[in-house]
């Protein structure tokens, strides 16, 4: 019997992870990635839960740990940097504290995993898919740039805005949230600690500083607006929309603007994707691509979760590919579904008096009267990281060569 061979396009997160399960469980893997180059930038991302599990059972939990930002915690501060509210980071891999017990920066995770799987699955950078035909028995894909080449399965782990995607799943719904983010990297200062820091500036607009493990700081503008498509502007473009609505405002925000012509910049519309299946055939949808639910802590245990168990499920059956689908789907689902649910709704104060009562509820929160309700379940900030149990495979764990 010949090794059934799969074809992941997006070399992020859920795909160098799914890349190396699936090397393990016997497939003959490559990854397709649009850009020429392993994208090593990005913010902080959350391991926690699930998640977390699947980096021990890759057996990266140490390593992943020797690249934690080293944040200790959440502080929300005024004009003048006075914190009035502080969180600390989590204690364990379930702990639902804004900081989690394990931070790595996004760049970074996708480097480790990328070289777990670089020596099993072979990688084509500088490529894309530009037509997908299934026939039942296979999938015949077209490249952008390389030679067609067919497959017996086919994975599309890109982004929320997958184009991809939509050559199998034109019913894919991506509900727009109204944030747009701008993330920064800027030089560290003696006034930078190790927590991450929010200002409130009004009118739907947040401040944010966090720390990093290589000697920079990272910063984000994000803001709650009714426009649309101002993640396609320019660099230019955006640094002016970013300075003329930031301009008015106080705390660290003059310092920002002012690194904005030399930052590395990334800008974020943030939207959730919803989709009535993941699965046609003998494709999938992985990550982002299939159940993006936004920034808030759950997205990349979920990219973690699904790569491991569709891989699994591949392994257990590669020769019924729609079933091992359809499996991965009613597996993890139930995750996701919470995860599209998680959203917090009135985190980005566009009046007043709406900043005003959620600074007095973070004063609350943050002291003893927030501890106890927390404490006797009447508070319950859980996010929803560990809504399955991650089922054991007879998979050997994928090991770097």
């Amino acid at each position: 019997m010949s090794t059934p061979s799969i074809l992941i396009s997006g070399a992020s997160i859920a795909g160098p992870a799914a890349a190396s399960w699936l090397a393990a469980a016997g497939w003959d893997v490559t990854v397709v990635e649009r850009f020429d180059h392993l994208r090593d930038e990005g913010q902080n991302v959350d391991i926690r839960g699930i998640g977390r599990e699947v980096i021990r059972r890759m057996g990266l939990e140490d390593a992943v740990r020797a690249h934690h930002t080293r944040e200790t915690g959440q502080a929300f501060v005024d004009e003048d940097g006075r914190a009035y509210a502080s969180f600390p980071a989590g204690t364990d891999d379930t702990d639902s504290s804004p900081t989690a017990e394990l931070e790595i920066l996004r760049g970074q995770l996708a480097r480790l995993l990328y070289d777990h799987s670089a020596n099993s699955a072979e990688y084509l950078f500088g490529d894309q898919i530009v037509d997908l035909h299934d026939d039942g028995q296979g999938v015949d894909v077209r490249f952008a740039h390389g030679p067609g080449r067919r497959f017996d399965a086919v994975v599309i782990a890109e982004g929320t805005r997958s184009r991809t995607r939509d050559l199998v799943f034109p019913d894919a719904r991506v509900d727009e949230l109204g944030l747009l983010a701008a993330y920064f990297t800027i030089p560290r200062t003696a006034a930078d600690d190790r927590q991450w820091r929010i200002f409130f500036g009004g009118r739907g607009r947040l401040v944010h500083l966090r720390p990093d493990n290589v000697g920079t700081t990272r910063a984000m503008l994000s803001m709650y607006t009714d426009a649309r498509g101002l993640d396609r502007l320019d660099r230019d473009g955006i640094v002016t929309v970013l300075r003329a609505t930031y301009g008015d405002l106080g705390w660290e925000t003059p310092r920002i603007l002012a690194a904005l012509d030399d930052a590395p910049l990334y800008v974020d519309q943030i939207a959730q994707v919803r989709l009535p299946t993941w699965h046609r055939g003998r494709v999938a949808v992985l990550g982002d691509a299939a159940w993006c639910a936004g920034p808030f802590g759950t997205g990349t245990t979920s990219a973690l979760a699904g790569a491991y168990v569709l891989a699994g499920e591949l392994g257990a059956t590669p020769d019924d590919v729609p079933a091992a689908f359809a499996r991965y789907e009613s597996i993890l689902r139930p995750q996701t579904d919470r995860a599209l649910d998680f959203v917090p709704r009135n985190g980005h104060p566009r009046v007043e008096w709406h900043r005003r009562l959620l600074r007095a509820g973070l004063r609350v929160a943050a002291g003893p009267i927030g501890g106890a309700l927390a404490r006797i379940g009447v508070f319950d900030p859980s996010l929803p990281v560990d809504t399955v149990e991650l089922p054991r495979y007879p998979m050997p764990a994928p090991v770097a060569v």
